[in-house]
């Protein structure tokens, strides 16, 4: 089982914003005072283009829908909150907080993969019934997946419920690691709402900040686990994190593995934990200055892997 793939989805939006549906407990997200809405819409899709433009470069394949017309979603290009692959076939569907992210599911895109691109899906796992009892799981970006040994790790919140992480680890059969994960806002600890800005792991690396699991137990917890596996854990500062030097991503590109993040998170990394994070992959960069202001997400969020085997 690989931890990445050379194939990936993004999705292009027209309606970019920030969600006020979603600001009330991801605290990154900020307006960006003298824009008008055209400018971040349209600064948006620039840096959109880029990150595509980024990964094709090295050899990515990088599939992208655009947003469905006449349906308002600003929070489209985040596409992995709503959807994972895995290379046994499997396509699953999660529970959304925001009901405006609701909408983001799509029946196209799945339809497409298998139709139109070759790939194959055996299974279609749907979770999405847990928003019924106000229990949400947001995909990769609830879960950071170690695919390799087979676990599932997860900062609780608001987004991330602790028994619908139970159920996605009894369907898909691996370990959950669960931990509450905090940062400081207004001189106040609050949840972290998706365990992926604070946390990355790739084949042979784990970027992570362990001072945001204020409990002992918890954060030794989270530390043996991923040492256990042998995986090369580079501790990331709280600062870091709010630059999203923890939304990283692990992508097979032609003919190396990239380490993709935005250019906020690269110059936010020491240049020791540069070097440390070169000898698992290169490491490349794009400016998502306006995304990850109006959105509080970065290189990671916008990139959903595909996993799926070809047909």
């Amino acid at each position: 089982m690989n931890q990445s793939t050379s194939h990936v989805i993004m999705v292009r939006s027209d309606s970019f914003r920030m969600n006020e549906e979603t600001a009330e407990n991801n605290h990154y997200q900020q307006s960006i005072a003298g824009l008008t809405p055209e400018e971040v819409v349209d600064r948006s899709r620039e840096e959109f283009e880029g990150l595509v433009s980024l990964l094709e470069s090295h050899g990515v394949q990088v599939l992208v829908w655009d947003e469905l017309p006449d349906c308002v979603t600003p929070d489209c290009l985040f596409p992995n909150n709503w959807f994972s692959t895995h290379d046994n076939g499997t396509f699953v569907l999660y529970p959304m907080f925001a009901p405006n992210r609701r909408l983001e599911r799509r029946e196209d895109i799945p339809v497409d993969l298998e139709h139109l691109h070759g790939f194959q899906i055996e299974d279609i796992i749907d979770f999405s019934e847990f928003e019924e009892h106000n229990k949400f799981l947001e995909g990769t970006g609830s879960m950071v997946l170690d695919r390799v040994h087979e676990k599932a790790y997860a900062a609780l919140s608001e987004r991330t419920d602790r028994g619908a992480l139970a159920h996605y680890c009894s369907a898909m059969d691996v370990e959950g690691v669960a931990f509450e994960a905090f940062q400081t806002v207004n001189n106040q600890r609050l949840p972290i709402y998706h365990t992926n800005v604070m946390m990355s792991i790739g084949t042979g690396f784990a970027a992570v900040c362990l001072d945001c699991i204020d409990d002992q137990e918890e954060r030794e917890l989270v530390r043996e686990s991923l040492v256990e596996d042998g995986l090369d854990v580079i501790e990331l500062t709280e600062e870091q994190i709010g630059a999203f030097a923890g939304n990283m991503l692990e992508i097979q590109g032609q003919s190396e593995q990239l380490i993709v993040m935005s250019s906020s998170a690269f110059n936010a990394l020491t240049p020791t934990q540069k070097e440390r994070l070169s000898q698992h992959g290169t490491l490349v960069h794009a400016d998502l200055t306006t995304i990850e202001t109006c959105g509080g997400g970065s290189a990671r969020c916008m990139i959903a892997e595909n996993h799926l085997p070809r047909s």
